[in-house]
């Protein structure tokens, strides 16, 4: 059997997506809660580069419906660079943003990598929005409600850019979105028309979350698909995870999240992540990153019982 891949944690303390201030500090709370040591209980080998460099956060207002593009910018190029570079010397990127804006740098960066490699791609996105807005339709201009259209190639060409080439990064039909709830009136219009997978919180009430899953999952076990998982910490219900900058009311209970890290690590495929959007400025006691290590942990393979087939 191959030995699993060395854990890169890549950290990227910005806040410059996103609306409130205070998602920088989550590399940080991720590494006081402790999520190193988990890994390496778990017997992963664990390489932390530290934080990324980059530009302050100008809380300026939008300019032709985008704020901070050219700093946002520079970030998402430092973490495309780490990301692509953890790929390339055959580790596992856990991206820690950082606000959900950084997607487009790793995402970036995995999809250019795949194509290199050959290799199908599948991204699941958890998170209680869609991110599917263009700076024509959003209503803040805030780019980490952007990443999920910049990275199908729609957008400004300054993010659709990152891709690496001249395609967009992501096909529509690459990518599963799980645990929407809140979307805007025309990012839900465009979501339609790109034909993005999609499984609101309707979804899940109506079929369950083992059956969003395992729809999510289909045909990945036994594949060379390259998994990646975009993971916002807001897809989580507020009343479990209140350390986050957008929570929305109505989201996945704990056993909901732990079956989706566990259904995930069953399929052996998963090869890169971001975790993003904790904000310990919003957060009790450190108790929201303390639940994400715990996620993370069923995610790179703890378990209740012995399970012989992971």
């Amino acid at each position: 059997m191959a030995c699993a891949p060395t854990l890169r944690l890549i950290g990227a303390p910005t806040d410059i997506g996103a609306s409130r201030l205070g998602s920088a500090m989550g590399p940080d709370a991720l590494r006081v809660a402790g999520l190193g040591p988990a890994l390496r209980r778990l017997g992963r080998r664990v390489h932390d580069t530290g934080n990324l460099a980059g530009p302050p956060n100008p809380q300026a207002p939008p300019e032709q419906g985008l704020r901070h593009l050219a700093p946002a910018r520079a970030w998402m190029e430092s973490v495309h660079q780490a990301v692509g570079q953890a790929l390339a010397d055959g580790e596992l990127p856990l991206m820690l943003g950082g606000d959900h804006s950084l997607a487009m740098g790793s995402i970036g960066a995995v999809a250019a990598h795949c194509r290199r490699q050959g290799r199908a791609l599948r991204v699941v996105w958890l998170d209680a929005h869609a991110d599917c807005n263009t700076p024509e339709i959003s209503p803040s201009g805030n780019l980490h409600g952007m990443p999920v259209a910049s990275l199908c190639g729609l957008g400004p060409g300054p993010l659709t850019a990152l891709s690496g080439g001249t395609v967009p990064a992501l096909d529509a039909s690459t990518l599963c979105q799980i645990g929407l709830r809140s979307v805007d009136d025309q990012e839900k219009r465009l979501l339609y028309a790109l034909g993005i997978e999609v499984y609101d919180m309707r979804a899940i009430d109506e079929l369950g979350m083992r059956e969003v899953m395992r729809r999510a999952l289909v045909g990945l076990e036994g594949s060379s698909t390259h998994l990646h998982l975009s993971f916002d910490v807001d897809f989580l219900d507020p009343d479990i995870a209140p350390g986050t900058g957008t929570p929305v009311r109505g989201g996945p209970s704990y056993r909901e999240a732990q079956l989706c890290m566990e259904m995930l690590a069953d399929t052996g495929r998963l090869g890169s992540l971001d975790l993003v959007e904790l904000n310990p400025a919003r957060d009790l006691c450190n108790q929201t990153a303390e639940l994400v290590v715990d996620l993370l942990e069923s995610l790179f393979g703890k378990s209740t019982l012995v399970r012989p087939d992971r």
